[in-house]
C-alpha cells in the first residue's frame, strides 16, 4: 500500500481542497477521474487514503458516493471535513463565441440552476467542475472554484453563481477497514454511519431501529434509504449515530438488530468536525407546511384530510 491520497481531480476541485485540508501532512495526493477510481484507488491498497464528497448541504446526500461506500469490500470513512462551496462563472481565456452550454460537475449544476436558467443555457455534465473549465469549449461556461481562475486559461464572467449562499459539502476520508484509525490518531471516533438491511420487512421496521437506539440513549442524527440494486421495496437503511460503533450501547444495539435478522454493516466511524446547525430557519421548510398553529382548514388542506376540505 503506497502512502498516497487519492482525490476526484483534476487540481482545484473542491474535493482537492477537502484533501488538503484532510489528508496527513505531507501526503502526496493523486488526482482520479471520476469517484468510482478514488474507491478503487483505496479498495486495492493502491492509495492508503481518499477523500470523496458524502453529503451537501444544498443538494443532500452524494448518493453515488454513498452507495459506492455501501458496495465497497474493503473500504471504510475514518475522518469528515468540509469545505465552504460557492460557485464561480468562467469562459475560455481570449476570443469566444457566444455561450450556449454550461458545463460543470451535476451536483454542481444542480446548485446553480437559476444562473443556467436565466441564460438559457444547456447543462452538460462533467467528471468535476474543475475538469469542467480545464476541458472548456469557446460556446461553453464553465461553473468551478474561484481558486479555477489561477490554475486554467479561463476569464472570471461572474462571481458567487450559486442558488444558495454560505453551502457547505462534507467530505469522508476512506482507508481500507484494516486501517480504520482516524489520520494521526490512534482514537475512532465519536460518531458512527451503519448500513442496516433488515431481510424481513413490513410494517414497525423503522420503529423497531429508531427503538433500539432511543432505548440505549443513543442520537441517530441522519436516516437515508437507499434500494437494494434490482429489488423493488427491498431497502438498505443507513443512519449515522452520535456514538462510536466499539461503546457499550451501540453494541448492545447492533446485537439486537443482528438478533432480528438484520444484516449490518459499519461504513465509517469518525470525530464530527462540523457542529450541526442551530435550531430551523422557518423560509427553509417546504411551502405550505402546517403545525400547531394552523387552523384546521388550513392542515385538512396541507396533509389531504379526506372529509375535511
Amino acid at each position: 500500500m503506497t502512502d498516497t491520497c487519492a482525490f476526484l481531480g483534476p487540481e482545484g476541485t473542491f474535493t482537492h481542497q477537502a484533501a488538503l485540508q484532510a489528508a496527513p501532512q505531507g501526503t502526496p495526493l493523486i488526482p482520479c477521474p471520476d469517484v468510482a477510481a478514488v474507491y478503487d484507488a483505496v479498495n486495492s491498497g493502491k492509495s492508503r487514503w481518499g477523500v470523496v464528497a458524502i453529503e451537501s448541504s444544498v443538494e443532500g446526500y452524494v448518493v453515488p458516493s454513498l452507495d459506492a461506500l455501501v458496495a465497497a469490500t474493503n473500504v471504510i470513512a475514518v475522518a469528515e471535513t468540509f469545505v465552504e462551496i460557492s460557485f464561480d462563472a468562467f469562459v475560455p481565456a481570449g476570443e469566444v463565441g457566444e455561450a450556449t452550454e454550461v458545463v460543470g460537475h451535476p451536483v454542481g449544476l444542480a446548485q446553480c440552476s437559476a444562473y443556467i436558467v436565466e441564460r438559457g443555457l444547456v447543462p452538460v455534465a462533467a467528471s468535476s467542475n474543475a475538469a469542467a473549465c480545464r476541458d472548456i469549449k469557446n460556446h461553453q461556461v464553465a461553473l468551478a472554484p474561484p481558486v479555477c481562475s489561477d490554475l486554467y486559461p479561463v476569464h472570471r464572467v461572474a462571481h458567487a453563481v450559486e442558488d444558495f449562499h454560505g453551502a457547505r459539502t462534507r467530505f469522508f476520508v476512506i482507508t481500507q477497514r484494516d486501517q480504520w484509525t482516524r489520520p494521526g490518531t490512534d482514537l475512532a471516533g465519536d460518531t458512527s454511519m451503519i448500513a442496516i438491511t433488515p431481510r424481513a420487512t413490513g410494517p414497525g421496521v423503522l420503529a423497531r431501529f429508531a427503538l433500539a437506539f432511543g432505548q440505549h440513549g443513543l442520537n441517530m442524527s441522519s436516516l437515508i434509504t437507499r434500494p437494494l440494486k434490482s429489488l423493488s421495496g427491498k431497502y438498505t437503511f443507513i443512519v449515522t449515530v452520535d456514538s462510536p460503533t466499539s461503546s457499550a450501547p451501540m453494541r448492545a444495539v447492533l446485537q439486537d438488530l443482528m438478533a432480528h435478522d438484520d444484516a449490518l454493516k459499519t461504513l465509517g466511524v469518525y470525530f464530527r468536525q462540523g457542529q450541526l446547525d442551530q435550531g430551523i430557519d422557518e423560509s427553509k421548510i417546504a411551502p405550505g407546511s402546517v403545525d400547531q398553529t394552523s387552523s384546521s382548514m388550513d392542515a385538512a388542506r396541507a396533509l389531504l384530510w379526506e372529509g375535511n376540505l
